[in-house]
């Protein structure tokens, strides 16, 4: 499909869900107030890759917006347990560790954490995951993963056949590590070793807190395999097998909360957001590598060169959701 025919079929999508969310938004009445009982249960989902900044349109689950609100239910008095909702597949390290911290935060504030898996809850989702009281997934869920990976493109052959050379000035041997163009020294991939080492002792301690385990223990299953939901409460990573509203209930359980108790969603989509939510995933669709088209996730930026597409961490700008998962796993 010719590529001015698709940007006119996603400029037609983003206008016209953009005219029907002004007809159906609906402001409340100044000073509306609900007559909510005290002890509620929050929910926030964790959906897509994480990686810090805001999560923004055609972007992944970006710290910002989570980090903000597991602090809103910190704080909120009337929140007596919170569930998050993860379908998550990881992210990089550190935007893990400030989910995972920020969860603890709302343990710390004397309220419960249940974790509900979805499709998959793996590697960074499972990091923030061990944060909880309980632990819930799927039978079918992908959950595991424990460990870092890190990866860097060598396109020296391609240069080569285009007759292309690179000129790299630097103030110091190691400042380029990492570079495309050239083949990596065993100084640099050592170095590289200890950082993945150090990152992944940090996951195995996390895990071994959170799930109150031995860390030899948590390193025999620590070697970067997934596991089923089944799989994984065999092995103690997992509390329970259920679905999300199975989650609900042991929330509510373990805050003492009797009956049905009330849920308060935090970041919950207008119907703008809504509607463009649908839209991305039909942009999605035909930014599939198909295609061959990269559509940046900020339309303010330019487009990739291939040193920047040579960079690992560098695909989660560029591609969508959906390929984006499939390359990076912290």
């Amino acid at each position: 499909m010719p590529l001015k025919r698709i940007i006119t079929i996603i400029l037609i999508l983003i206008v016209a869900a953009s005219l029907i969310a002004a007809f159906t938004i609906m402001p409340g009445g100044p000073g509306r107030k609900s007559a909510l009982p005290q002890k509620q249960i929050g929910v926030i989902t964790l959906e897509g890759v994480i990686m810090s900044g805001s999560s923004g349109f055609l972007s992944a689950a970006g710290t910002d917006d989570i980090l903000r609100q597991l602090h809103d239910a910190a704080e909120d008095p009337d929140i007596a347990a919170l569930v998050i909702r993860i379908n998550s597949p990881g992210g990089t390290v550190a935007a893990s560790q400030e989910l995972y911290q920020e969860a603890l935060r709302v343990k710390e504030s004397g309220k419960k954490l249940v974790v509900s898996m979805g499709d998959v809850a793996a590697s960074g989702g499972y990091m923030v995951s061990c944060a909880a009281d309980k632990i819930v997934a799927n039978p079918g869920t992908t959950t595991g993963s424990i460990g870092v990976i890190m990866e860097f493109q060598n396109i020296e052959g391609l240069y080569d056949k285009l007759g292309l050379k690179e000129n790299v000035i630097k103030s110091a041997p190691h400042k380029d590590i990492g570079s495309p163009t050239r083949p990596m020294t065993e100084d640099e991939r050592a170095i590289l070793q200890d950082m993945i080492n150090e990152m992944y002792g940090q996951f195995v301690d996390i895990v071994a807190k959170g799930r109150h385990m031995d860390v030899e223990e948590v390193k025999k299953l620590a070697d970067g395999r997934v596991y089923t939901g089944t799989q994984a409460k065999k092995l103690g990573l997992v509390d329970e097998i259920g679905n999300y509203y199975d989650a609900i209930k042991i929330a509510a359980d373990l805050a003492g909360i009797k009956g049905k108790p009330v849920i308060k969603e935090y970041g919950k989509k207008s119907t703008l957001e809504a509607l463009l939510s649908g839209v991305k995933s039909i942009v999605n669709t035909f930014l599939d590598p198909a295609f061959g088209i990269r559509l940046p996730a900020d339309p303010g930026t330019t487009l990739p060169t291939w040193r920047d597409f040579s960079h690992h961490s560098y695909f989660l700008d560029y591609l969508p959701d959906k390929v984006a998962q499939s390359y990076l796993y912290p």
